[in-house]
């Protein structure tokens, strides 16, 4: 592995669901301390402040992935759960997750009543997260307190980093969205050596996936003229899409997010990354979310407004055990906002709002 690869393997198989961010915040905390001033909020979003003059430009990438928790156990041993973020119940039956107690890991599998049980009408059906549990391999409550799974304990998909077929695609968990954590600190590396006319805050924030709480506290921390959010963006380029509502390809380039339920972005700060990507040979795609929202929602409503921008990494199979990334689009994304925060001086970020 290069150094990028070994670096977005050690990120997405750290763990860190929403609220139970520990693990991973202390694993960002080591890279980052190096690269400039940290403070953490009470909720436990990081800050890294580089520069002390010009505007403050914030890039934000939000450190929890989706899980569950723990939320009741049953006489016979098996555990209910409650989903953390946004999970499809087709996505979810017969795969491994580990529940994090106190004294470690305990594996499991998400399972349901054997399809060879039930009756024929039952078995076309979508089932439900509310008739799932987690299986541990225990018969009774005692056994699995025994073991020192306690309800409240968070659960996080049990799954690996691979680097794929063709050497340029990577499959795991947490893609969504430790590549923006990634890319915050990538951007924050290059500037070690150069000038820039701003303060940048990178930030890494907590609990986006219900409800993009840590945005909505770190943004008052750094009080932002201009942001820019880094995250996993949703590829449309598998069977069933039709390129009429998603044209976003792994390999295609970065992506910009034009719409979505909770933002849209501000216009020159747009135009501005499409001419920086001209004029830096930089494919760029474009991206709508009717679904979705990012922790822009919180960072542009803050204070009289920040003029905000979503870039993402395309990902296919977001908020599943395991989506796939392509090496370039990263690269070209890291690349691009590093080439936009050079721009960010204060003629140019006031005129943002002119």
């Amino acid at each position: 592995m290069d150094q990028t690869e070994s670096f977005l393997k050690t990120l997405t198989e750290t763990d860190g669901v929403s609220g139970y961010e520990t693990e991973i915040r202390a694993l960002l905390l080591q890279y980052m301390e190096p690269l400039g001033t940290v403070i953490q909020d009470k909720l436990g979003s990081l800050i890294c402040k580089k520069g002390s003059d010009g505007p403050k430009v914030m890039l934000a990438g939000h450190m929890d992935e989706i899980g569950f928790m723990v939320s009741h156990i049953s006489k016979d041993g098996f555990l209910k759960f409650q989903q953390l973020g946004g999970w499809w119940d087709q996505v979810l039956l017969g795969h491994r997750v580990v529940i994090k107690t106190r004294d470690g890991g305990v594996v499991g599998v998400i399972g349901a009543k054997p399809p060879h049980l039930l009756p024929a009408n039952e078995r076309k059906k979508v089932l439900e997260k509310k008739d799932m549990y987690i299986d541990i391999g225990a018969s009774s409550r005692g056994e699995v307190s025994i073991i020192g799974v306690r309800v409240g304990d968070p659960v996080v998909p049990q799954s690996e980093f691979v680097v794929l077929a063709g050497g340029k695609t990577y499959l795991s968990k947490a893609f969504d969205n430790r590549i923006g954590c990634a890319a915050v600190i990538d951007v924050l590396r290059r500037y070690q050596e150069e000038e820039h006319p701003n303060q940048i805050y990178g930030v890494q924030t907590v609990m986006e996936e219900v409800g993009v709480r840590g945005a909505t506290t770190s943004v008052r921390a750094v009080d932002p003229d201009i942001a820019i959010v880094i995250e996993s963006d949703i590829a449309g380029d598998v069977p069933g899409i039709d390129d009429t509502v998603s044209d976003v390809k792994l390999g295609g380039g970065p992506s910009i997010v034009l719409y979505d339920v909770r933002m849209i972005p501000n216009i020159k700060l747009r135009d501005l990354l499409i001419d920086t990507a001209a004029s830096l040979d930089i494919p760029l795609q474009f991206s709508v979310m009717p679904g979705g929202s990012t922790d822009g929602a919180a960072i542009h409503l803050h204070g009289t407004g920040v003029p905000t921008i979503v870039v993402g990494v395309p990902a296919r199979h977001i908020h599943s055990h395991g989506s796939i990334i392509h090496r370039d689009d990263y690269d070209r994304a890291v690349q691009l906002i590093t080439a936009v925060v050079a721009k960010l001086d204060r003629a140019t970020v006031d005129d943002l709002t002119k």
